[in-house]
C-alpha cells in the first residue's frame, strides 16, 4: 500500500472495514477487535493512526513489538487462530502498521474468554443473544435446526403404524422384526437423541407435533382482493400434524383457491388450473424442507386476487443470493429433512426445485428479505377471466 492509497482510507474514517488505532498494548483488545472482522467480511486495522486521522508517530521499535502482540493474539488469544497480514507504511508523520484480517472461514470466532464479537457500524459488540449465536453456529455448518431436541417428545408420541409404513416401503423393514430396541432404531435414524426426538424427527413422524411445535406449521388465508389488511377473507386454514400433511393440506388450499380456465376445452371440462400445480408442490416443499427452525414463526399463505405468496421465516442461508437460486445452486440448512425428503414430498433434488417451478411459470418473483429475516416467492396471478 503506498502512501496515496493509505492517505485515501484514513481520509473517509472509520467504518465497518477500517479501524484507527493510535497504538496497541493490550492483547485482548487487540484479539477482540481481530475477531469482530473475522466473523464479519473481513477488514483492515492501522496502527499509527489517531481518531482525527492524524499520524501517531510510531517507529521501528513499536513495529517490532507490535509485530509480536500480533503474533500471539492472532495465534493464542483468538479461537480458531487466524492469519493476519501485516504492511508498514512510512508517512511523514512516522510508520502506519496496516493489518489485513480476512474473512474467516471457521466462524464463529472467539477471544481468550470464549466472547464472541461482530462489528457493528465502526464499532464492535458482542453477540449474547441466543437466536443469533445459533445463526452464527448454522451459518458454519456447525448446527442446524433440524436437529434441535423437541422437548416432551418421546417415542410414546410416534405415530407408530405410520413410521411402521414407511420402513416398510422405502426400507423394507419390518418394525416388529427389528432386533433392536424403537429408541436405538430412531437414533441410528437420526431422529432422536437420548430418547428425545429432535425437531425433524418430531415433524416428520410424531402423531402431532403442532401441539409441542406449534409455530412450524403453515398459515393460510384467501383474501378477496389485494390488500393483505383487509378485514374480510374467503378462506382460512392453519395446516398442522406431520409434514407430509401439512403439505398436503397446503395443495388442497391452494388448489381449491385457484380458477380453472378452458384452454379451448369443451364447456364440459374441468378445464386447466390458472397456474399449474407443480409450481406450488416446488416452492411448498422448498418453504417446508429449507426454513430456519431457530426462528420461532410460520410459513405463511397468502393468495390474493392478483397474486399468490409464500413467505418463509429466515432469509437466504449464507452467500446464497436470488440470482444463484435461480440457477440451481442450494445451501443445506436443514439436512436431516432433507435426508428424508425425497420419500416423503415431491422433492427431486439440492436446488431444482426453483428452477422446475420458474421453468413451468416464469412469472415468479423472490424476494430475499435479510433486514425482516424472511423469504418470499410472490407468483403472479394471470388475469382472470382470461382475454380471447
Amino acid at each position: 500500500m503506498d502512501t496515496t492509497a493509505l492517505q485515501a482510507i484514513i481520509d473517509r474514517g472509520e467504518d465497518g472495514q477500517h479501524q484507527f488505532k493510535s497504538d496497541v498494548t493490550n492483547i485482548n483488545a487487540l484479539a477482540a477487535e481481530m475477531v469482530a472482522f473475522s466473523n464479519g467480511i473481513g477488514g483492515m486495522i492501522l496502527i499509527g493512526v489517531k481518531d482525527d486521522g492524524s499520524f501517531a508517530g510510531l517507529t521501528r521499535e513499536d513495529i517490532g513489538r507490535l509485530n509480536q502482540l500480533i503474533a500471539n493474539a492472532a495465534s493464542q488469544s483468538v479461537r480458531p487462530p487466524i492469519n493476519p497480514q501485516t504492511e508498514n507504511v512510512a508517512t511523514t508523520g512516522g510508520l502506519v502498521m496496516v493489518i489485513q484480517i480476512p474473512q474467516g472461514i471457521s466462524k464463529p470466532y472467539m477471544d481468550n474468554n470464549g466472547l464472541i464479537w461482530i462489528k457493528s457500524g465502526a464499532d464492535k459488540r458482542k453477540v449474547t443473544a441466543r437466536e443469533e449465536i445459533q445463526r452464527m453456529y448454522q451459518a458454519a455448518g456447525l448446527l442446524h435446526g433440524d436437529e434441535i431436541p423437541a422437548k416432551g417428545l418421546t417415542v410414546k408420541d410416534l405415530d407408530k403404524d405410520y413410521f411402521a409404513s414407511f420402513l416398510q416401503k422405502h426400507l423394507n423393514t419390518v418394525v416388529d422384526e427389528l432386533e433392536i430396541p424403537l429408541p436405538t432404531l430412531l437414533e441410528n435414524m437420526n431422529l432422536m437423541r437420548d430418547g428425545v426426538f429432535n425437531v425433524a424427527g418430531a415433524l416428520l413422524f410424531v402423531r402431532n407435533p403442532s401441539f409441542h411445535l406449534p409455530t412450524f406449521i403453515i398459515k393460510a388465508i384467501a383474501f378477496p382482493g389485494t390488500d393483505l389488511n383487509a378485514t374480510t377473507y374467503l378462506d382460512s386454514q392453519d395446516m398442522s400434524g406431520k409434514m407430509l400433511d401439512v403439505f398436503q393440506q397446503a395443495i388442497g388450499f391452494v388448489m381449491r383457491n385457484l380458477h380453472h380456465v378452458q384452454a379451448g376445452q369443451s364447456v364440459n371440462s374441468l378445464g386447466e388450473l390458472e397456474i399449474p400445480r407443480i409450481v406450488f408442490e416446488e416452492l411448498i416443499t422448498n418453504a417446508l424442507l429449507h426454513r430456519d427452525y431457530f426462528v420461532s414463526a410460520t410459513i405463511r399463505l397468502f393468495i390474493f386476487k392478483d397474486r399468490i405468496e409464500i413467505i418463509s421465516p429466515g432469509h437466504l442461508p449464507n452467500n446464497l443470493t436470488i440470482t444463484k437460486i435461480k440457477l440451481g445452486n442450494s445451501n443445506i440448512r436443514n439436512p436431516i429433512l432433507v435426508s428424508f425428503a425425497s420419500r416423503m414430498l415431491p422433492y427431486r433434488g439440492l436446488g431444482s426445485g426453483i428452477v422446475r417451478a420458474l421453468s413451468a411459470y416464469p412469472d415468479i418473483e423472490f424476494v430475499d428479505d435479510r433486514d425482516n429475516n424472511l423469504f418470499k416467492a410472490i407468483i403472479q396471478r394471470p388475469p382472470f377471466p382470461p382475454l380471447s
